[in-house]
């Protein structure tokens, strides 16, 4: 690469010099050799003296990249069809003091594929052009899905509704990592007119199932869910044909680019994190690059354009009517999302069968609590940011408590401590990096269960050599179904021990992922009497 470009500068020189001699003015050479008139006297001051020099300087000056040539390299060795625009938003990601211009970054790419053989492998795209709409007039929504590799090598189905300004092209979108339902696609336009500051005059759609239902004769019937959104944001819907560039091509070009700069070969680890990501990235590149038709960074048009949306007033908080609440789901740690923030609640809370209802206060708090119940869990002040997580500190871990504290907390909840402490002791043994989680499931566990339950639980325990917390809240599960059973049983009734020889407890309770040998020594040793 720089071997070639010596060459190119030698007989750049030669033929300025040979032209001139010509008799060539030094306009007529700037234009025969389609260069500036500025080059032409740049090489004509030269003697070939410095010209060498100066072209033997190419072959060993450092450009601003070469720091980064190995990462850019073992990109584009993995990623062949990676293009300069991603290259740069990863270095951007990277390293956040790095400034760097495109066409520096572009050139640069280029040259790293000539010199290492690494042809790019391209997937051409259809684009119409779209006369653009008056500030505030429009915004296109649309659906996109990828499919990620994931941290464990495997590989996970995302999707994503992306959210344009036709006008600035200012962008926004959301991610889950299941299929949208309704209440999610009002959720996220809920999201999306914050994260705008407004509402626009119109709203275009394809014919998405998730909120039109069919089109009769030109007039659309929504869900209901969805008609009682639009009706209470007052929001004017146009629906158009699936896949229309002509009437969305904005969104499309937007749908590409999340999928192309955003999404391609990037590692999906679990969605929160994903979509804390995709935030930062409208902010670094989705709404900060020049868009390549209006030659202008959509975040400066946008300063402009949202002076020109209505305004958001009110919350939204139909979704659930029982008790004017929304029910979230609860993630593995422990939080819920809520207007693209994330908020903790105690350990433990999580269960994946299990909702929570929420409701936003008028003093911006958001109260957290049981759906069935009504019992209050939690209680957060609703910041003014994005993409952030708000967690009490009573949610969190005792990391100033040791665990010798913890177990004498937890064996003292039993009737016989002694063995409650071997026990548990055993846990610390097997599970030396998780032994808090442990000791939180079982201190669960005791809180809501008599101590004669609990015993029998870590007799049972013992007894099958099950030392693990899960293990111990299956036996404490299947004690309480006996018990239930018992009761309406005759008390003299005959206890009639079952045909076969496999404990009841494992019948009937769920099964979690172990190894097959804990299976079979029960199955070899017969029943828990």
């Amino acid at each position: 690469m720089e071997g070639a470009e010596k060459v190119d500068k030698w007989e750049m020189y030669m033929e300025i010099h040979q032209l001139i001699k010509q008799g060539f003015s030094k306009s007529k050479v700037a234009g025969k050799l389609g260069v500036s008139r500025s080059t032409v006297y740049r090489n004509l001051k030269k003697s070939p003296s410095d010209m060498a020099e100066w072209v033997e300087s190419i072959q060993t000056r450092r450009r601003k990249l070469d720091t980064y040539k190995k990462l850019i390299l073992s990109w584009l060795r993995e990623h062949p069809d990676m293009s300069a625009a991603q290259v740069q938003d990863w270095l951007q990601e990277r390293y956040k003091t790095l400034k760097v211009g495109e066409s520096t970054v572009r050139s640069y790419v280029r040259g790293l594929r000539e010199e290492y053989k690494i042809a790019k492998e391209t997937s051409p795209r259809d684009y119409e052009a779209i006369p653009d709409s008056p500030m505030g007039e429009q915004i296109q929504v649309d659906f996109g899905h990828t499919k990620q590799k994931t941290s464990d090598n495997k590989e996970a189905k995302l999707n994503f509704i992306a959210f344009v300004l036709s006008n600035s092209r200012y962008k926004y979108k959301e991610w889950l990592d299941r299929p949208f339902t309704t209440q999610d696609v009002i959720k996220a336009h809920e999201s999306a007119f914050r994260w705008f500051g407004g509402i626009p005059a119109e709203l275009v759609y394809d014919q998405d199932s998730l909120m039109v239902v069919s089109e009769n004769g030109g007039d659309l019937i929504l869900t209901k869910e969805f008609q009682q959104y639009k009706e209470t944001r007052k929001l004017n819907l146009r629906v158009c044909r699936k896949a229309d560039p002509e009437s969305k091509g904005k969104i499309e070009n937007v749908v590409g680019f999340i999928k192309y700069n955003f999404a391609k070969h990037r590692v999906f680890h679990n969605i929160d994190s994903w979509n804390e990501q995709g935030w930062e990235w409208l902010n670094r590149t989705g709404n900060y690059k020049i868009h390549n038709t209006t030659k202008k960074r959509p975040v400066e048009v946008f300063s402009l354009e949202k002076q020109h949306l209505r305004p958001v007033t009110g919350n939204i908080n139909f979704l659930n009517n029982h008790e004017n609440s929304i029910t979230r789901s609860v993630h593995k740690d422990n939080t819920i999302r809520y207007k693209s923030n994330r908020y903790s609640l105690s350990l433990g809370t999580f269960n994946k069968y299990q909702t929570v209802s929420i409701k936003e206060t008028d003093d911006k708090h958001l109260v957290i609590y049981l759906s069935e119940t009504g019992e209050l869990i939690a209680k957060h002040k609703i910041p003014d940011g994005k993409g952030q997580l708000i967690k009490d500190r009573k949610h969190t871990r005792d990391r100033t408590k040791g665990i010798d504290a913890f177990i004498d907390t937890v064996e003292n909840r039993f009737e016989e401590t002694e063995v409650a402490y071997d026990y548990l002791d055993k846990l610390r043994e097997k599970y030396p990096r998780y032994i808090r989680d442990q000791l939180q499931i079982i201190l669960r566990e005791t809180k809501q269960h008599n101590e004669q339950v609990l015993t029998e639980a870590l007799q049972e325990c013992i007894k099958r050599n099950l030392y693990s917390a899960t293990d111990f809240s299956d036996i404490v599960l299947y004690l309480k179904r006996q018990r239930r059973v018992n009761e309406t049983v005759n008390d003299n009734a005959e206890i009639v021990s079952p045909l076969n020889s496999i404990s009841g407890w494992i019948v009937e309770t769920e099964a979690q992922k172990r190894k097959v040998d804990t299976y079979t020594v029960l199955l070899e040793e017969g029943d828990l009497n």
